[in-house]
């Protein structure tokens, strides 16, 4: 099942009729992929069908094949499938057609079509924005003959996912960048991603889009990293600090916010450093991470981390968006230059 129809399991709605409705003018854009010769249902209708068997719960090909087929008349008219001209009875698509239709889709396509769907039904009208970019391998996709499928995705901090394509390695990983947001309307967002996204190209882009960023700095960046640490962190006071436990371990985060003039990355407005203590609760061991960003949010917009996700996130404005890890990363590693000490009270 393509992925892009898992993450309406998330989408806290029904298939109601303006929801069916809605979902056929998005996957009315998804072009169709088969012959003329021998069509006995609408491509747009079985694309609905399938999503709407996942808005009721569906999670496998079979069950929402069975689905499809068991549909009532009333729900598959709503859904576009046509009628007999002669008996006026609408016959259900059965589960092997939607399985090939799945099979046969451009994942790209459809991609946009439901990220369309769930941002616009999703978004909170007033609160800015926050969209992840991350790349993923997939589990299990690796063969005899054939590597892993790596995607990359922009992804928003409730869990939807609003585009993905699928790269060849990590270096294509950040070609793909710049193409994979076109498609998306980021008015208002704040992008947040991993080190290897922090590239001068891509705080260009953003710009020229209208969009701000948040952007991890580590070592791959030396002469950066290098700025950031050495700023006069002992003398800034202290924005924020928050306690939680997840994981079997507790953890401590402090935040300090620093404006500057300038900096040696585009549109930079502000760097951010965050302090995290982690003990763990089974060995005891205590271990320290200084983690720092650089934004182009103005003072008094950009907000400190907050830990009420397993990913870390920092609120933008009224939005929570991921500081220390990206859109398909469920928790965060302590990197082995760690050093330990005591966990301040």
């Amino acid at each position: 099942m393509p992925s892009c129809l898992e993450q309406l399991g998330n989408f806290s709605g029904s298939v109601a009729p303006e929801t069916a409705t809605d979902l056929r003018a998005y996957l009315n854009e998804v072009p169709c992929p088969r012959a003329r010769r021998g069509i006995r249902h609408p491509w747009t209708a079985l694309l609905t069908a399938a999503a709407a068997a996942v808005l009721v719960g569906a999670a496998s090909m079979a069950v929402i094949g069975e689905w499809g087929a068991d549909a009532p008349q009333r729900v598959l008219a709503r859904l576009g499938f046509r009628p007999d001209p002669l008996t006026g009875l609408i016959r259900p698509p059965q589960p092997t057609a939607i399985r090939l239709g799945l099979a046969a889709v451009n994942d790209d396509a459809l991609d946009r079509a439901i990220g369309r769907f769930l941002q616009e039904r999703n978004s909170p009208p007033t609160s800015r924005r926050a969209v992840a970019v991350d790349g993923k391998t997939l589990w299990g996709s690796r063969t005899k003959d054939q590597p892993a499928t790596a995607l990359i995705a922009a992804m928003t901090h409730q869990g939807d996912v609003l585009a993905q394509m699928q790269v060849d390695g990590k270096r294509n990983e950040i070609q793909a960048f710049a193409p994979l947001l076109d498609g998306i309307d980021l008015t208002g967002a704040v992008i947040t991603a991993d080190a290897l996204r922090t590239q001068h190209d891509h705080a260009s882009y953003l710009h020229e889009r209208g969009t701000h960023y948040l952007a991890v700095v580590k070592r791959n960046h030396p002469t950066l990293h290098e700025r950031a640490r050495r700023l006069p962190w002992r003398a800034i006071r202290l924005d924020r600090i928050e306690r939680t436990r997840a994981h079997h371990h507790n953890e401590i985060r402090r935040l300090k916010t620093a404006a500057f003039a300038h900096i040696d990355y585009p549109h930079a407005r502000q760097v951010l450093q965050v302090v995290r203590w982690r003990r763990d609760l089974g060995s005891g061991k205590l271990t320290i991470e200084r983690i720092y960003l650089v934004t182009s949010l103005p003072p008094g917009v950009a907000r400190p981390p907050a830990a009420h996700s397993p990913r870390g996130s920092a609120a933008a404005g009224r939005s929570r968006t991921s500081s220390t890890t990206s859109a398909a990363a469920p928790s965060v590693r302590t990197p082995r230059r760690s050093v330990p000490g005591t966990c301040p009270a």
